[in-house]
């Protein structure tokens, strides 16, 4: 299909910006930083691990979909846009799993942000460190077009203080949230939004379907830099953007929404990169910056297709939750994830893993191209 009639105009004389590797500059102490915070994000999954006998992601452990669709590279890309995976025009099975952020499964009335995570099978191409004889690329996305901290050292003080409360409290932090979603409307009615207040409980209670997710932190395309966005097009989920969902008295309701949609319906996303064309305005290392489209939109450059199916079941749990692993890490030298928050990623992200295969016994491989999953 053709991307011609589709893409946004860039700013006028605004050229992408090649990549470097001296676009990072690590901090000093960094290596520190990190370690402290794969500690940190450990301790999580060891407190949930010791109340349930079941080891979770130490953060977005509860999934709302599981899901099996497929990603379209659209042809008559521009020469700056058709770079790594989306060099050519071409058809890939992937894998989205739809979650909410914390790192104990809570009931859906403490409403945090959402996450949704993208892993691109049968992909070919060098590979980054770590991930050598694998074949596939993970997107790890949330519905915010910014994270929620500057770097790793920053986050590393929210993620304390979310690990304090881990598996605390249950019916304190439901009415925590609800006085959170209150104060982040106040917020909101003065054009302002507060990203700590929605990490703490404060997100709205909406369909996550109709979410537009983002990379939030920057990686390579291939000679440039973007932030991707995956963003709903299909009329059926653009009608639940922003649609409330009644979570009173429903632990899983948005997992249950999830499933009722995609018993009957398909869905259809566009994936979007957003060029880097200006070094101060559009940062690496601090990845709380919005970087502003009217330097440069984010423009299409493919398709996710999902069918009906069942979206979510134990066995699909087991299966998707228990086996398998994302991260940014996983994946094309083309597409390498940049500063800090996402070099954090890597340590943080491979001790989790090593953490659940081990207290589960459950051998984790990267899957194939005709991998399937369960109900």
């Amino acid at each position: 299909m053709s991307a011609a009639s589709t893409q946004p105009t860039p700013r006028r004389n605004a050229r992408p910006l090649a990549y470097t590797p001296s676009v990072e500059n690590p901090g000093p102490d960094e290596a520190q930083v990190f370690n402290d915070l794969a500690e940190t994000m450990l301790s999580i999954s060891a407190k949930t691990f010791e109340d349930s006998g079941h080891a979770n992601r130490s953060v977005h452990a509860k999934s709302h979909g599981l899901l099996i669709g497929r990603l379209d590279v659209l042809d008559d890309l521009p020469a700056e846009l058709a770079q790594g995976l989306f060099a050519k025009a071409e058809s890939y099975p992937v894998i989205l799993r739809l979650s909410t952020t914390p790192g104990d499964i809570l009931p859906d009335s403490v409403s945090t942000p959402r996450g949704l995570a993208v892993k691109v099978l049968g992909v070919s191409g060098e590979r980054l460190p770590g991930s050598e004889g694998e074949a596939t690329q993970d997107f790890v996305m949330a519905n915010a077009p910014a994270f929620s901290a500057p770097d790793a050292r920053q986050f590393l003080l929210t993620l304390k203080l979310l690990a304090a409360t881990t598996d605390r409290a249950e019916t304190a932090k439901k009415v925590l949230s609800a006085g959170l979603r209150v104060a982040e409307r106040v917020v909101e009615a003065f054009g302002g939004e507060s990203a700590t207040l929605k990490t703490l409980g404060g997100h709205p209670e909406t369909h996550i379907l109709g979410e537009t997710f983002y990379s939030q932190a920057a990686l390579r395309h291939g000679d440039h830099i973007a932030k991707l966005s995956i963003v709903p097009v299909s009329p059926n989920l653009t009608a639940l953007a922003d649609a409330p969902l009644d979570l009173n008295g429903k632990p899983n309701g948005i997992r249950e929404a999830v499933t009722e949609f995609f018993r009957d319906h398909e869905a259809v996303w566009e994936l979007r990169a957003q060029l880097r064309t200006d070094e101060e305005r559009m940062p690496v290392e601090d990845a709380s910056v919005v970087w502003p489209e009217d330097l440069s939109p984010y423009r299409t450059i493919a398709r996710i297709t999902v069918p009906p199916q069942t979206a979510w079941s134990e066995e699909r749990s087991r299966s998707g939750d228990d086996r398998l692993a994302f991260s940014p890490w996983h994946g094309l030298a083309a597409h390498r994830p940049l500063g800090s928050i996402m070099r954090a990623r890597r340590l943080a992200y491979g001790r989790s893993a090593e953490f659940r295969m081990e207290r589960n016994g459950c051998p984790m491989h990267e899957p194939e191209a005709g991998y399937r999953l369960p109900g």
